[in-house]
C-alpha cells in the first residue's frame, strides 16, 4: 500500500528534494573527477593535481627541482674549478720565484767561492823554476851580510808572474835589485821582484795569481840572471819573511 504525505505549511517536499539533489550531484562530479578535469592544460603539463574531496591541491613537477639543483651543482663546480686554478697560478709563481731566488742565491755563491778561490790562490813566479841560491845564504855580496828573499833559475827574459792577488806598489827602478816590482797581497803581506830585464805593470794596478808582471834579467847588483823575490811584511827591504815558507804555507810546493 502507498502512503501519501498530505501537503501543509509545516511541510517542504520540493526544497528538500531539492537540496538533496544538489548534493548528490556535487558529490558525483567529484566522484567521477569532472572539477579535476577543469584544470587549464597548459598548467596541468606543469603540474600535478592531487584531489582531496571538495579541494585540489597543486604540487611542483620534480623536473623544475631537478633543474635548480643541475644549475646549483654547475655553478659550485665552476667555482670550485676557478679557485683550483687560482691556486695553481699562485703556486706556480711561488714556485717561479723560489727557484729563481735559488738560482740568484747559487749564482752569488759560485761567485764569491770563485773570489775567495782566486783570493787564495798561490802559484810559482816562474813556472818549473827551482830555487838557486836559499834564504838568509851568507856573502860579501850583500850589504845585510845575508841574502833576503830566494834566487829562481830563469834565463834573461823569462815571463814573471805574481804569485797571487794583490796590488802594485811600487814598479821601476830599486838600486841593487835593479828594476823591481813590489805587489801587497791580499791579505796585506807583499811580495818583491827583483833585477827583472823589463816591468809589464804600473802602480796601482790589481793582479791576479799567474799574471805575468815582468821578463827576468840581470839588472842592478848580479853576477848573472834570475828572478830574485821576496817575501815582506811592509813594502820596504828589511821586513823579510823565508819566501819558501811564505809559499809553501799558500799551498806552493817550492
Amino acid at each position: 500500500m502507498a502512503f501519501t504525505c498530505g501537503t501543509g505549511k509545516h511541510r517542504r517536499p520540493n526544497r528538500v528534494h531539492s537540496t538533496t539533489t544538489s548534493a548528490v550531484g556535487v558529490a558525483a562530479l567529484t566522484t567521477t573527477g569532472v572539477i579535476g578535469t577543469l584544470a587549464a592544460p597548459a598548467f596541468a603539463a606543469e603540474s600535478s593535481v592531487e584531489q582531496t574531496g571538495l579541494t585540489q591541491a597543486i604540487t611542483i613537477g620534480d623536473s623544475v627541482a631537478d633543474q635548480i639543483d643541475a644549475q646549483a651543482f654547475a655553478q659550485q663546480r665552476a667555482a670550485d674549478e676557478a679557485a683550483a686554478r687560482k691556486l695553481a697560478e699562485q703556486t706556480a709563481r711561488k714556485y717561479a720565484a723560489e727557484q729563481a731566488a735559488k738560482a740568484r742565491e747559487d749564482k752569488e755563491r759560485a761567485a764569491r767561492e770563485a773570489e775567495r778561490k782566486r783570493l787564495n790562490t798561490f802559484v810559482m813566479p816562474i813556472t818549473g823554476s827551482y830555487v838557486s841560491t836559499g834564504y838568509q845564504a851568507s856573502s860579501s855580496l850583500w850589504s845585510s851580510g845575508s841574502h833576503t828573499g830566494v834566487d829562481f833559475h830563469a834565463a834573461s827574459g823569462t815571463s814573471v808572474h805574481a804569485v797571487g792577488s794583490g796590488t802594485v806598489v811600487t814598479a821601476g827602478w830599486g838600486g841593487a835589485y835593479g828594476n823591481q816590482v813590489v805587489i801587497k797581497m791580499h791579505d796585506g803581506t807583499y811580495t818583491m821582484y827583483g833585477h827583472l830585464s823589463s816591468i809589464g805593470v804600473s802602480v796601482g794596478q790589481t793582479v791576479t795569481p799567474g799574471q805575468q808582471i815582468a821578463l827576468s834579467g840581470d839588472t842592478g847588483n848580479t853576477t848573472g840572471p834570475h828572478l830574485h823575490f821576496e817575501a815582506r811584511t811592509t813594502a820596504e827591504y828589511g821586513s823579510d819573511l823565508n819566501p819558501v815558507a811564505y809559499l809553501r804555507s799558500h799551498g806552493v810546493n817550492v
